[in-house]
């Protein structure tokens, strides 16, 4: 299987045009570290936008410091209530805000379902709710004054899963909440989306990492959004190694290397999110290759 998804890349790439065939070029042969060793004193905190972003990006280095010993975290910053392809499927825009309250307690059950399977124990899942598609309104122009939510009509955290339930729709109440998870995890590496993701849900996790991690801890970025027709191809290749996106969005990331088993891994663990695959299968599997990708510093 992974012989065949090497020729299917290879063929592609003799067929695309040249702007598409960058997109799977080899990277630099002095490719940059990816991250720090991994070992039993880790302490990994992945701060995911929405539910599935996690696995996207992080799934083999969670399972690779689990299998060292060490302790891994995930906080989702909102609950994945605002995709608006799972909620027009589901028939939420003539539901009503339940819905899109419903959606969001569905994707956390997902999340927990697929982080289980990568080791995660649910004690380390750690739900802020704040607004899908609102996040960086939150930090730039709602820091003060409530935020209300187009999908789920709330302006507080709505969801009882959440560490907060009831707190405000505020860029300073979401820095107070996600401050409060830096002190109860006590990470030693972080990995948070690159401010250079082109989704502002993403953008502001990174921004808002770069701004309150505790300097004690190291910091490496990774990206989901890396512009038109990345990656490519978008499709389940296993064994295929995904080679970053064009600059400036792809500068300074280096591979992390997965093994087979963890490739393996990370697919079942997307497979549990089947309210996104509805949709989205191909670009959520083509994440499903033999590295993932982070820079250990934040792209510009």
């Amino acid at each position: 299987m992974r012989l065949a998804a090497w020729l299917a890349v290879a063929l592609l790439a003799l067929a695309s045009a040249p702007g598409r065939a960058q997109l799977t070029r080899a990277p630099p042969a002095a490719a940059p570290p990816a991250l720090p060793a991994l070992d039993s004193r880790t302490r990994l905190l992945v701060v995911s936008p929405h539910p599935d972003d996690e696995t996207l990006c992080c799934a083999g280095v969670m399972q690779r410091v689990l299998a060292a010993g060490g302790h891994v975290s995930i906080v989702w910053l909102t609950s994945g209530d605002g995709s608006r392809g799972s909620l027009l499927l589901g028939g939420a825009f003539w539901g009503g805000a339940s819905r899109g309250v419903a959606l969001g307690v569905r994707r956390m059950a997902e999340a927990r379902a697929a982080t289980m399977l990568l080791g995660v124990p649910s004690a380390e899942q750690l739900f802020l709710g704040y607004p899908d598609g609102g996040v960086l309104e939150l930090l730039q122009r709602y820091h003060e004054r409530a935020y209300r939510s187009s999908t789920t009509g709330a302006s507080a955290v709505p969801y009882t899963q959440a560490l907060f339930p009831g707190h405000p729709y505020t860029g300073a109440s979401l820095e107070r909440d996600f401050a409060a998870v830096l002190a109860q995890v006590r990470p030693t590496l972080i990995l948070a989306p690159s401010p250079a993701d082109s989704h502002p849900d993403h953008r502001a996790a990174g921004l808002l990492t770069l701004g309150l991690a505790a300097r004690s801890a190291q910091r490496a970025f990774w990206i989901v959004h890396g512009g038109e027709g990345w990656p490519a191809p978008r499709q389940l290749l296993p064994g295929v190694p995904l080679f970053p996106p064009a600059l400036p969005a792809g500068r300074g990331m280096g591979p992390f290397a997965l093994s087979p088993a963890e490739e393996d891994r990370k697919q079942a663990a997307l497979a549990a999110y089947a309210s996104q695959l509805q949709l989205l299968a191909p670009f959520l599997f083509a994440f499903v290759r033999s590295n993932e990708l982070f820079a250990l510093r934040a792209a510009p």
